[in-house]
């Protein structure tokens, strides 16, 4: 049958309120990275990840912005491998590391990650230096523009030739085995070893590409001593003139342990020594004065079975290797310390009550000030005419943005600047929330609740605690992001329980060694003055945690059934196997003891002792790549949960580490969890994501 009148078409489906209602746009969201201001004052870059055309992986580029906020910010480099860790140069040019490929190489060498140079006045980007196993950072000289370089290097292969000779008949005889001699063997998600990190001298690099395509760079290893497992590489630092690098140097602490100290090299001959080495602490994070005469740096001294540890800022004299003390009564961990513009203070960030602020104090002692209010920062930079500051700013209700501050005013609240990236809506509102621990402490929480929650239609809670454990909730996570959850309309309830920083020594001391404790008491506080308020659900609830967070899940499901279910993540379950396994072992058993000698911290505390009383379901998720907390937790927790009939699932991925960050492995990840609370907690009928 036809008919003359058209038949009208299909209304077009309504769009999201927000990017966080469908898992496709939330992981489309663009990110800004790092953040690096020009020596004139006049440039600010920053890196912007977004998603891949392909969808399956994240592409960075870098972006110029106006330190003063008028001009837009414009695209500046653009390749399929993507560029990162932007530094500026004196002359104006950009510095960054891209594995992008080298149009004058061999076509048949895969790319690994090179130096490249944008020139100050635009046009193409050049390589400017590489090394057979790549390069992972390096470092620029305030003053005159020399570079240093880290690379991976075989033992023995300083000379570029060599290091690759080495690697091919490693190659070519289809050997992968390492030998170590030393704790430890790996870190995170990779092997240690047979290569090492080493740091090379490049000095200034030339203005311009030479014409025939040969470097004219030529690279003096200045450590050519380094061995596995640590190598030389951490926490690199040139002097303003580039006639003195100083770096934290791994060293053993026992029969398997490890620490830092600070060791200076002078460029020009490659001569080292030690500068600062305390048996008691580790020393890193070392910034030069702009005369470089003197050094700031942080001092961490080593926690041990009684104590936690405890942070300050040394000043340190180049000369003599003479030190004093900064920050001697400030009770907050200090990180990432920067003379000011003239040397005659020093800034640095710190967790402070829930927040990760800026400080400063006079390099000649002072009480720090406080110069911003809320919100979580990093990536601080100094204007070099001591005009302003710049940094990234976050918090739960805002990701990463760039933002310029005033040097001196305390509690500042700024604007930022015109970015490339933004989220104009979040699907709900941001509080923050006070309880009494049963000892009368204060805990501090940030509770999301979403859109339309009132007494009249409360809403479902789910408690999240965070990982570490010796970190707080304040500042935007990709990772961990409850807006996920708040635009299916949870709540949810992010608290600081004991051993979270940013609230005193004594605040950690309450939950040193004794995980079960005051951090669970803390926590269900929380959950109880949460409960309190009318826009809350009482009656259905859920916990969930990754890594220490997930230790704390596992220790919930074994202490109440006050929550319908559980999600743990990268979680710790049977703490004595967990201490053999863990890729710094050194470091957890400073806190619990050798199991063997010292078991009391093991037999009260490890979840997996008391399995026989969890009756809440549970998703157990981890990582196959996974260092710091091995799968083994997670198997043996799935085998207990199954074998006593617990209703539990367990969610695998066997090429991520201890987080989840590919795209498809991310949405998978919220999918799975937001579908196993749907059943538990909203009684809705299980359903399968349609992937897995």
């Amino acid at each position: 049958m036809s008919s003359s009148a058209a038949e009208p078409a299909d209304p077009a489906p309504e769009a999201p309120p927000t990017p966080f209602h469908h898992l496709a746009d939330f992981v489309a969201i663009p990110r800004i990275g790092a953040l690096a201001l020009s020596p004139d004052g006049s440039r600010l870059a920053v890196s912007l990840h977004t998603l891949a055309p392909d969808r399956k992986t994240w592409q960075s580029a870098l972006w110029e912005l106006d330190p003063q906020g008028q001009r837009p910010a414009r695209r500046l480099t653009r390749s399929a491998p993507g560029e990162s860790a932007p530094r500026w140069a004196p002359d104006g040019s950009l510095l960054f590391l891209s594995a992008r490929p080298d149009p004058g190489a061999d076509a048949k060498e895969e790319p690994t990650p090179a130096l490249w140079s944008l020139p100050a006045d635009g046009g193409e980007a050049r390589p400017a230096i590489d090394r057979p196993g790549g390069i992972s950072s390096f470092a620029v000289a305030a003053d005159s523009g020399d570079v240093v370089v880290v690379a991976a290097t075989m033992p023995g292969g300083s000379d570029p030739d060599a290091d690759q000779e080495r690697r091919k008949k490693r190659e070519d005889a289809g050997v992968s085995a390492v030998l170590h001699e030393a704790y430890p063997v790996r870190f995170w998600d990779h092997d240690l070893g047979p290569a090492s990190p080493h740091v090379f001298w490049a000095g200034r690099l030339p203005a311009d590409e030479d014409p025939t395509g040969r470097s004219p760079v030529q690279l003096r290893d200045l450590t050519p001593d380094a061995l596995p497992p640590a190598g030389a590489g951490d926490g690199i630092a040139l002097s303003p003139d580039g006639a003195r690098l100083v770096r934290a140097d791994d060293v053993p602490d026992g029969p398997a342990g490890r620490r830092s100290r600070l060791v200076l090299t002078e460029t020009a001959t490659g001569e080292t020594r030690v500068l600062v080495d305390d048996p008691l602490a580790d020393v890193y994070a070392a910034a030069f004065s702009p005369d470089g005469t003197q050094l700031v740096c942080v001092r961490e001294a080593m926690s041990s079975y009684a104590e936690p540890p405890d942070y300050t800022l040394l000043l340190v004299q180049v000369a003599d290797g003479s030190v004093r003390e900064v920050t001697p009564d400030f009770d907050r961990w200090p990180s990432a310390p920067q003379f000011g513009a003239d040397g005659s203070a020093v800034y640095f960030l710190a967790d402070d009550d829930g927040r990760h602020a800026v400080f400063r104090v006079p390099v000649e002692g002072g009480k720090p000030v406080r110069l911003t209010g809320d919100g979580a920062y990093s990536d601080l930079q100094v204007a070099r005419d001591g005009s302003a500051l710049y940094a990234l700013r976050s918090a739960y209700d805002s990701p990463p943005v760039p933002v310029r501050l005033d040097p001196s005013a305390p509690m500042q609240d700024p604007e930022p600047l015109p970015g490339p990236a933004t989220v104009e809506r979040l699907p709900g509102t941001l509080h923050e929330l006070r309880a009494s621990a049963t000892d009368g402490t204060g805990v501090q929480s940030w509770l999301i609740l979403p859109e339309g929650a009132s007494a009249a239609r409360p809403a479902p809670l789910v408690l999240w605690i965070h990982g570490g454990p010796l970190m707080s909730w304040n500042s935007w996570s990709w990772r961990w992001c409850p807006w996920v959850l708040a635009a299916q309309g949870y709540a949810v309830l992010l608290p600081n329980p004991a051993l979270s920083q940013g609230f005193g020594q004594d605040f950690v001391r309450r939950g040193w060694g004794e995980w079960g404790g005051a951090p669970y008491t803390d926590l269900m506080a929380a959950v109880d003055a949460a409960e309190q308020r009318p826009e809350i659900d009482a009656s259905r609830t859920a916990a969930m945690g990754g890594s220490f967070g997930g230790y704390m899940a596992n220790w919930i499901a074994t202490q109440t059934d006050r929550f319908a279910a559980i999600v743990t993540h990268a979680s710790l379950w049977n703490l004595e196997a967990f201490t053999g396994t863990t890729d710094s072992a050194y470091y957890w058993e400073k806190e619990f003891g050798d199991p063997f000698t010292e078991p009391r911290r093991y037999e009260q505390n490890s979840p997996h002792r008391y399995v026989d009383q969890i009756r809440t379901p549970m998703l157990v998720i981890h990582g196959d790549k996974d260092y710091r907390v091995p799968i083994g937790e997670a198997l043996s927790l799935w085998y207990g949960l199954q074998k006593r009939g617990i209703p539990s699932g367990f969610l695998y991925f066997p090429d991520e580490n201890h987080w989840v960050v590919t795209p498809g492995n991310s949405q998978v990840w919220y999918s799975t969890v937001l579908n196993f609370l749907a059943e538990h907690v909203l009684g809705e009928e299980w359903r399968r994501p349609e992937l897995l």
